[in-house]
This record gives structure tokens, C-alpha cells and sequence, in this order.
């Protein structure tokens, strides 16, 4: 499986700065000078100079501190020859606006600094969360069993918190079992959590003969780690020797099925049910079922990220009919298409992590 395939991609850890970022930078030249051209305009009688204020207080909602302090200065520096226009030199009222400049310089790098230290904080977090959910989200086989096995893993937007999607596939003496799923919230919490899910699959996975006892099993362990009321959305599945897939699913997007003569069908199960960790207040627990799955037959399994992905106008990202894009031989590399074109409805990065993993018979 390529590496790049499964982990974060650079492009997700270090975005680049974007037009909105590159204004910022801009504007506080652009606002001093533009207060300038108005006093310039507006002559002697009615003096702008406060407003030179706004260079060094827009600087520090993007810039450095020394930044800042340079837009300060340049603020200054502007306000002499505006001040010696206005016939303001060595009145009290320049000395007043010399001051402000000052203080505000000041009070805007302060405000820079704590920006700063506040965004450092955030980005030293969201790498310890990235590093335990890359620790996590193991690299699935190419083959298990006589299934081939793609995987499509696209991170949220820089801005965005980590979320807890999961997945895994383990080739087991009953067949091939894999989960998916996505753990309510974001942060090193959805990552404690879907630790717990992860860990509570691979033991039951190889311990129980019937998909129903790895549910079980799976939801007595996590029930004891799960507080707060949280819960897990995921769907778990089995394919043994015969023509169908047995699936289980707590909640989760139904998977997709392509057909070897191109017909996509949703394998919804015959009833809802609750998330993973809801199941211990007096609900229902949900039951398995089977779908047919023969040779040729393709089988998507998700996360919301993806159907949630909208693009500029609010629509979401139309999965079911994007289906045909996963035609390559190359199981993989069907997939890599298929996010691609996920990636170009949304125009941009994504809001929330996305998963995809594909069985192919």
C-alpha cells in the first residue's frame, strides 16, 4: 500500500498560505496609505492622523511582532510629513498622536505575541494527535484472503481539529473482517477513543466465530472506556467462501456496492440502530445480515467526511453517482481517482477527515 495513500499527506500538515492570508498581509500597508491619500485630499483643516492606527492593529491579526513593530514605525514615519502638511509639528495635538501610534504599536505587538503562542500551542497539540492517530491507523494489507484492498485516508484542513475516523482489516480463520468507523468529537479525546475501538476489534476479531460475538465483545469492552455519553458510529464486516458479505452497523453510512455489470446498490440493514456505546442505556443492539457479494462486485465502505464534503454552492458530495470512477484494474488506484474527484467537487481541503475503503472480489 503507498505510503501516501494511508498517512496524512504533506500537503495537509503545511498548507500554504492562501490569497486570504496573503491579503492580510496587505492590508495594513494598503490602510495607511489610504488614510494618507484622504488626508492629502481633504487638506489642512481636518487632520486623519489617528487613523494611522490601523496599520500597526491590522498587523498584528497576521503578522509577527516584528512585523508589527515595522508597521508601527512606518506609521510614524508617515505621520511627520502629515503632521508638517496638517501645520501640526510641535503642537500639542501631534505630540498626542505620536503617542497613540506608540501605545498602539505596542499594545498590537503584545497582542501579536499571545497570537503567536496561542497558534504554537494549537499546532504543538494537533501534531501529538496526528502523530498517535498515524500510531493508530495501521496500513491495511494490499490482499486478505482472495480480497484486494484499497485504502483512501484525505485529512480535514489544517484549521480543523482531528477527528476520529478508523479503520481496520484483519484476516482471521473465519474470513476477512474489517471495521470502519468514525468516533464522536475531535482532538486527542476522538483519538483516546477510537484507541479503545481499535484495540477492542483486533482481540475480538481472531476470538469469536460469528460477527455477532465480535459486536459483542467489541461493545462490552468499550462500554467501560466510553464516558460523557460518547458514542461510535461504525459499520463491521465479514466475507467468508461463499457469494455474500455479512455486515453490522452501529449507525454508520451504509456501505456501497458496485456490481460487476455496473448497478450500485446501498447495503442498508433491514433496521437502524445505535451507535457503538449507546447500546448499554436500553437500546437495541443491531443485528447482522447478508448481502450478496460475488465476483466482480465492489463493496465502498466510508466514512462522513466524504458524503458530507459539499462544494462552493452547499451540495454534498454525490458518492452513489461517482461510483462508475472506480474502474481501473488497479484496486488502489480506482480509489485514488475516486478521492481526487472528491477533492475537485469540494474545490479546496476538506472540513473533516474523510475515509475510504474498498474491497474488491
Amino acid at each position: 500500500m503507498a505510503k501516501s495513500s494511508q498517512l496524512r499527506r504533506k500537503g495537509d500538515l503545511e498548507p500554504l498560505p492562501n490569497k486570504s492570508q496573503k491579503l492580510l498581509g496587505l492590508l495594513p500597508f494598503a490602510v495607511m496609505a489610504v488614510v494618507a491619500l484622504i488626508d492629502l485630499l481633504n487638506g489642512p483643516r481636518l487632520g486623519f492622523l489617528s487613523l494611522l492606527t490601523l496599520g500597526p492593529t491590522f498587523a498584528s491579526v497576521s503578522g509577527s511582532v516584528r512585523r508589527t513593530a515595522v508597521v508601527g514605525g512606518m506609521a510614524l514615519a508617515l505621520s511627520l510629513p502629515l503632521a508638517a502638511y496638517n501645520h501640526l509639528l510641535g503642537r500639542t495635538q501631534n505630540y498626542v498622536t505620536l503617542a497613540t501610534i506608540i501605545a498602539i504599536t505596542g499594545a498590537s505587538m503584545l497582542a501579536s505575541h499571545l497570537r503567536i503562542g496561542r497558534e504554537r500551542e494549537l499546532a504543538n497539540v494537533r501534531l501529538v494527535a496526528e502523530a498517535a492517530q498515524r500510531v493508530l491507523l495501521r496500513p491495511v494489507p494490499r490482499q486478505a484472503g482472495n480480497m484486494r484492498v484499497a485504502l483512501s485516508y484525505t485529512s480535514a484542513a489544517a484549521e480543523a481539529q482531528i477527528g476520529g475516523d478508523l479503520y481496520e482489516v484483519a484476516t482471521t480463520p473465519q474470513g476477512v473482517r474489517l471495521l470502519i468507523g468514525d468516533v464522536q468529537g475531535k482532538g486527542l479525546d476522538a483519538v483516546e477513543t477510537a484507541a479503545w475501538v481499535l484495540g477492542a476489534f483486533r482481540e475480538a476479531a481472531y476470538d469469536k466465530d460469528e460477527l455477532s460475538g465480535v459486536a459483542e465483545q467489541m461493545e462490552t469492552s468499550i462500554v467501560r472506556h466510553l464516558t460523557d455519553e460518547k458514542f461510535v458510529t461504525a459499520v463491521l464486516a465479514e466475507v467468508r467462501h461463499d457469494d455474500t458479505i455479512s455486515l453490522l452497523n452501529w449507525g454508520h453510512p451504509s456501505p456501497l456496492i458496485l456490481r460487476g455489470d455496473g448497478t450500485v446498490d446501498l447495503a442498508d440493514p433491514p433496521e437502524e440502530a445505535v451507535p457503538l456505546g449507546l447500546t448499554s442505556f436500553g437500546h437495541t443492539r443491531p443485528k447482522p445480515y447478508q448481502v450478496p457479494f460475488a465476483d466482480g462486485d465492489q463493496i465502498l465502505f466510508y466514512t462522513d467526511g466524504v458524503i458530507e464534503a459539499r462544494d462552493g454552492g452547499g451540495a454534498f458530495y454525490p458518492l452513489g453517482e461517482r461510483m462508475s470512477l472506480l474502474e481501473s484494474e488497479d484496486p488502489q488506484a480506482a480509489l485514488e481517482v475516486l478521492r481526487a474527484d472528491l477533492l475537485h467537487h469540494v474545490g479546496g481541503p476538506l472540513d473533516d477527515d474523510a475515509a475510504m475503503l474498498l474491497l474488491r472480489r
